[in-house]
């Protein structure tokens, strides 16, 4: 299976200034398309903390997708601090700045900042925005790199999602909310559920008052060809119907 590694840039985040919306939204588009999401990486906007962040996650991954400093502040310094760690130039982009261009009547060095992009990369639509996003090749690994604004991020993962899906892969999760069960008397079935289907990833997610008005959200997920619906749906209807006879 691909792995990918998605990292997210900014002081805003670390501060808790700005909830982290851009990794939930990426981690699971990866996970349909196709990729284990090892991990996710948190960085300020700091050059050498930004390359360190692009060249750990490149050695552990297949795919690695950034989200924010793409703009064009001085703090926007994502794909200066990419270039730096793999000793690439960073060039005016003519793609990337007829994207730019079809949105302002004038240009100006601020804007002009957000078409220089990593030599031999490939520029992409942002529909919803300025700044394009940039997807790179380094070793057989893609590289897609976001700005930070959600529905940027949106909007341009909708623009390369073909380029990068595994073909043929299937993944597929399905839920159930029981109330009245506890979740420590479903832990010891899950467990036992768990070990006889190593494929699938059997979890409960408990809400409600444990003790006066308990419940649990029971999870069923399989990764692999068509078959793994099927599996899902019979593990999830079985381990429900059990867990509610026990209550």
């Amino acid at each position: 299976m691909k792995k990918a590694v998605i990292i997210t840039i900014g002081n805003e985040i670390l501060s808790g200034r700005t909830l982290n919306t851009n990794f939930t939204y990426i981690a699971r588009k990866l996970t349909y398309l196709g990729y284990d999401v090892l991990r996710g990486i948190i960085v300020k906007d700091d050059i050498e903390e930004i390359g360190n962040a692009f060249k750990s996650a490149i050695e552990s991954s297949d795919l690695v997708v950034s989200s924010g400093g793409l703009g064009p502040t001085y703090d926007d310094m994502t794909l200066l601090s990419f270039s730096k760690a793999f000793n690439l130039k960073l060039t005016l982009n003519n793609d990337a700045l007829e994207m730019i261009k079809e949105k302002f009547d004038n240009m100006t060095p601020e804007r002009e900042k957000m078409a220089m992009i990593p030599e031999n990369s490939i520029p992409i639509r942002n529909d919803a925005g300025t700044a394009p996003g940039v997807l790179v090749n380094i070793n057989n690994k893609d590289i897609i790199i976001l700005p930070g604004v959600p529905r940027e991020v949106e909007s341009i993962f909708e623009n390369v999602q073909e380029r990068i899906k595994v073909p043929g892969y299937v993944y597929y999760d399905k839920s159930l909310r029981l109330d009245g069960v506890l979740e420590s008397i479903a832990a010891p079935l899950i467990k036992e559920y768990a070990k006889n289907n190593p494929d699938l990833y059997i979890k409960s997610h408990p809400y409600g008052i444990e003790f006066s008005k308990p419940g649990i959200e029971l999870e069923v997920s399989g990764r692999g060809d068509s078959s793994i619906y099927e599996k899902v749906d019979k593990v999830l209807r079985e381990l429900s119907e059990k867990l509610m006879v026990k209550g």
